[in-house]
């Protein structure tokens, strides 16, 4: 059975960092763009970033580019998102998703398209 397992997640101050993991198991990884989504109660789900199969191209929105890094490890099937300079903003639950690689542009890829999602982890930016 496929599943994606964040972790990582939890409470930081402005301007710390925290690293994100995304364990996954049941389907051939190397093979599947990982997306990185969040939300805020009230508010549309966030996409965040995106990193292609074969250690392709990443791809970050406005909001979190040059403070977030995505990264992959095929070897052991998971996906992390190195965050730093946090502001309170970048509060709210974060997912990773899981979606077939058919050659397009990760950040092309919606978010109803991703076949199979994590249950999310929290992360707070407060003082």
């Amino acid at each position: 059975q496929e599943q994606l397992v964040e972790s990582g997640g939890g409470l930081v101050q402005p301007g710390g960092s925290l690293t994100l993991s995304c364990a996954t198991s049941g389907f051939p990884f190397q093979y599947y763009i990982i997306g990185w989504f969040r939300q805020v109660p009230g508010k549309e789900r966030e996409w965040v970033s995106c990193i292609s199969s074969n250690y392709g191209d990443s791809h970050y929105g406005d909001s979190v580019k040059g403070r977030f890094t995505v990264s992959r490890d095929d070897g052991k099937n998971s996906a992390h998102l190195q965050m730093s300079r946090l502001k309170p903003e970048d509060t709210g639950v974060y997912y990773c998703a899981a979606d077939f690689d058919s050659g397009q542009l990760c950040s092309d890829v919606h978010e109803l398209e991703y076949e199979w999602w994590g249950q999310g982890t929290q992360v707070t930016v407060s003082p």
